[in-house]
């Protein structure tokens, strides 16, 4: 099997993890707004770090942040900013958590006009990664281009997630109704 050049160069068994990622959720679409929105969590504490010390920690920041329940998270006050903060399992930023917090009261938001998270993404698919970045930002906090960039390949909205002779890719193609299969509005 020919993977993606990235998973062929792992030679570190702590790196495996990296493999296991590749393998089974990158690029993989998301059908449920929790989980949307944990992967959206994750890519915004991975600003500024490797993205394996995110995979270590997943675990850690799905328990620190409820499941990643989007209805519980929104009504976080002063004390859960200070339990996250306290929490050495997760990364302990502020505006990465108040970044969080408040990202869950606009998908809140989202879901009242929309349904869903997820069916805001897909009242926007296809766009550029360009528009994508435009819309995030001016939507959420702490999203820029590579947040926002990795996020949505990470969930198939943008391809680009594994190399076209990828076993995983040609997995994800045969998906039916893959967004992975649009292509982006020029």
């Amino acid at each position: 099997m020919s993977y993606c050049r990235f998973v062929q160069s792992i030679t570190s068994e702590k790196d495996l993890i990296h493999k296991v990622y590749h393998d089974r959720y990158y690029g993989f679409p998301l059908e449920d707004d929790n989980q949307l929105f944990g992967r959206l969590i994750l890519e915004i504490n991975q600003a500024g770090l490797s993205w394996a010390t995110i995979l270590r920690k997943e675990a850690a920041f799905q328990k620190a942040f409820d499941g990643y329940q989007i209805i519980k998270i929104a009504r976080y006050k002063d004390k859960d900013i200070q339990r996250l903060l306290s929490d050495e399992g997760i990364i302990r930023n502020r505006l990465k958590i108040q970044a969080v917090i408040y990202n869950a009261g606009v998908l809140l938001t989202l879901q009242q006009s929309h349904g869903s998270f997820k069916n805001w993404l897909d009242s926007h698919h296809p766009l550029s990664k360009p528009e994508w970045v435009k819309l995030f930002k001016k939507t959420f906090k702490f999203t820029g281009g590579e947040i926002t960039g990795e996020f949505l390949m990470s969930t198939g909205y943008l391809p680009g997630a594994h190399d076209p002779d990828c076993p995983i890719m040609k997995k994800l193609n045969k998906l039916k109704n893959l967004p992975l299969n649009k292509k982006p509005k020029k």
